[in-house]
């Protein structure tokens, strides 16, 4: 009989985090370091990947990490052979230009689609296959509100984390009867670099908050349970789901 704490434990998995520098993705990343997983970041930026790895080694985590943009299909399989095989991964990268929709370019739109969907596609293409001949693996995408409904000067985005939903269902549904499981979660409003105009308005951030059912927008340590729970054994008859990270947010 397995015991609540092995439930639970990632010792001995190893986690590729992409947008592990920062924001959600760094979140995420403690919470699977904390259970025991080492640690891959990924991230376009270099000086964000060396101050991050250096928190975790602080911690005494097992960090490795990897400069990539993965908007660039060959660096993106450079990744993959650098990395060679991993259990868990995390799909965290973002972006979101908020622009008005009639000034929406073809390269941000690209940007969008590039970075949301192509990428967490073809790194799943790429690791599954060694998840699938080791009967486990762990994929978790980020969704939005936005995945489910329409916010100002947000399109491209919106549309980006409509498809989260639908591949996070696809790849569920190609991967799990070999021990594979996919799931997303949809977060509220965190402060995050993608999110700071929108905290930078007190008074919009006060009413995002009161929309909530819990009366507050998030914090970055509430990724922690969720994250470590999709990314263990107790979670493994739950797959193709979106989850809600929102404070209820959606519920009102």
């Amino acid at each position: 009989m397995t015991t609540l704490p092995a439930l639970f434990s990632l010792a001995g998995r190893t986690a590729l985090i992409t947008g592990g520098s920062s924001g959600i993705g760094e979140a995420m990343a403690n919470a699977l370091g904390e259970a025991g997983a080492g640690l891959i970041l990924v991230s376009e930026r270099e000086d964000r990947l060396e101050s991050a790895q250096a928190r975790f080694r602080d911690q005494g985590r097992d960090v490795r990490s990897h400069v990539c943009d993965l908007t660039d299909m060959e660096a993106l399989q450079r990744l993959l052979r650098a990395v060679g095989e991993v259990d868990i991964l995390v799909n965290a990268a973002g972006i979101n230009l908020r622009q008005p929709f009639a000034e929406v370019t073809p390269a941000a739109w690209n940007l969008h689609l590039d970075l949301h969907l192509r990428a967490p596609f073809f790194l799943v293409q790429g690791v599954a296959p060694a998840m699938k001949r080791r009967g486990w693996g762990r994929i978790i995408n980020i969704a939005s509100l936005q995945s489910s409904r329409a916010m100002p000067d947000s399109a491209p985005y919106g549309a980006a984390k409509g498809g989260v939903v639908q591949l996070t269902r696809a790849i569920a549904e190609e991967w799990s009867r070999h021990g594979v499981t996919c799931n997303a979660i949809a977060p509220g409003y965190f402060p995050t670099d993608l999110t700071a105009p929108v905290f930078a308005d007190h008074q919009r951030a006060a009413q995002l908050a009161a929309q909530t059912a819990i009366g507050r927008n998030g914090r970055l340590e509430d990724f922690t349970g969720l994250t470590v729970f999709l990314a263990s054994e107790a979670s493994s008859y739950i797959t193709g789901q979106v989850i809600g990270l929102d404070g209820g947010f959606t519920a009102k």
